[in-house]
């Protein structure tokens, strides 16, 4: 199986399988000298591992991160240097249940890959998906926690905006709340709202779509290039490669088509300071593929989970047309937890282009 490798400059590849004894990542062309703990590693895969609330998988798994290579011990025993080497990490899978995929071995679940895994390679890996897993992203969380530490002053963040149809409340958007809800959430008069709803939700067996807004803000304007190294395309690349994701938009994205030229034109001014001050972000930080200085901003749509406990129709690898209902243990809504997988797919994808923009311009 080719590409399992994303960025230029900051490279990752992950490995392994969901019902596998583990998958990991390996992160080449990280600069030398860079200090970080597998604490600090582990403060990111705390908020994306699973069983943490009702609203998400049972499925129990410490995740805790490894690194094998690629760092230096310091004399204080938690502090590790990068060397320059390639970073290898690995997280253990401790609470499989293979048994609870037999019945779908050579069943094809509607919404999932097994047929087009069957199409491509002529074998799959029915035990929770395999590499089409979302637990393959645990390892993209790892390598973002290490991308975070390559821009020290960009603070990623990112939020869940929407469950369903109920989405938040821009004008009560409270950060600070983001940390404090098992959905990300940061308007707090919605957490109600979408606890009934996937209350009611998970009861019926069903599931649900969401959207998750990813920001970064300290990033410097001349990041990206202006035809096929475009900042916003690999955003939107990376964000896209997340498991279940549909749409990918930019700063105000789809809505761009609804307004005039002189709604969505992001006029400026020199602020007291002499440097430039753009008036609105419609643009979401990016102009003509290249950073403004401004916030990243980007959104993606994820849909709903395909494991659910209503019969659909399908057929199998014998030909045969089938009913599936799909056991085990699965995320109601797979969009809470793809938070931190989102913020950690900008934070890579960032690192990747703020070295790439150093190596060509020797500037940032």
């Amino acid at each position: 199986m080719s590409h399992n490798t994303f960025g230029h400059l900051f490279r990752v590849t992950t490995w392994g399988e969901s019902h596998g004894p583990a998958l990991g990542c390996v992160v080449d062309g990280c600069p030398p000298g860079i200090a970080f703990s597998e604490a600090e590693l582990q403060t990111w895969l705390d908020k994306r591992k699973p069983g943490q609330s009702r609203f998400v998988t049972q499925r129990r798994e410490a995740d805790l991160v490894r690194v094998l290579s690629g760092a230096m011990p310091q004399e204080d025993g938690t502090t590790l240097v990068t060397t320059g080497t390639p970073i290898s990490m690995m997280i253990e899978n401790t609470d499989q249940r293979s048994k609870d995929y037999s019945e779908i071995a050579r069943r094809y679940r509607p919404g999932h890959a097994d047929f087009t895994y069957d199409a491509k390679y002529g074998i799959r890996d029915y035990r929770g998906g395999g590499r089409s897993s979302a637990r393959e992203t645990a390892a993209r969380v790892a390598a973002g926690g290490l991308a975070r530490k390559i821009m020290a002053d960009v603070k990623i963040r990112g939020a869940l905006v929407q469950i369903g149809t109920l989405a938040v409340n821009r004008d009560n958007w409270d950060w600070d709340s983001v940390d404090d809800n098992p959905f990300f959430c940061p308007d707090p008069e919605c957490v109600p709202r979408w606890e009934a709803h996937l209350d009611a939700v998970r009861k019926a067996g069903s599931s649900v779509g969401a959207v998750v807004e990813v920001t970064a803000d300290g990033v410097p304007a001349g990041l990206g290039a202006p035809v096929y190294g475009k900042l916003d395309q690999d955003i939107a690349s990376n964000l896209m490669s997340i498991n279940a994701v549909k749409g990918v938009e930019i700063g105000n994205g789809f809505h761009a088509a609804t307004i005039s030229g002189e709604d969505n034109a992001d006029e400026m001014r020199i602020g007291a300071d002499g440097e430039p001050v753009f008036l609105s972000n419609n643009a979401g930080g990016v102009l003509g593929g290249i950073s403004t200085g401004q916030p990243i901003v980007a959104r993606f749509a994820v849909k709903p989970t395909s494991s659910i406990l209503t019969e659909r129709r399908s057929i199998d690898a014998d030909g045969n047309e089938v009913d599936i209902r799909t056991k085990g243990r699965h995320d109601p809504c797979v969009g809470i937890r793809a938070v931190p997988i989102g913020e950690a797919m900008l934070a890579c994808t960032l690192a990747d282009h703020y070295l790439r923009h150093r190596g060509q311009t020797g500037r940032v």
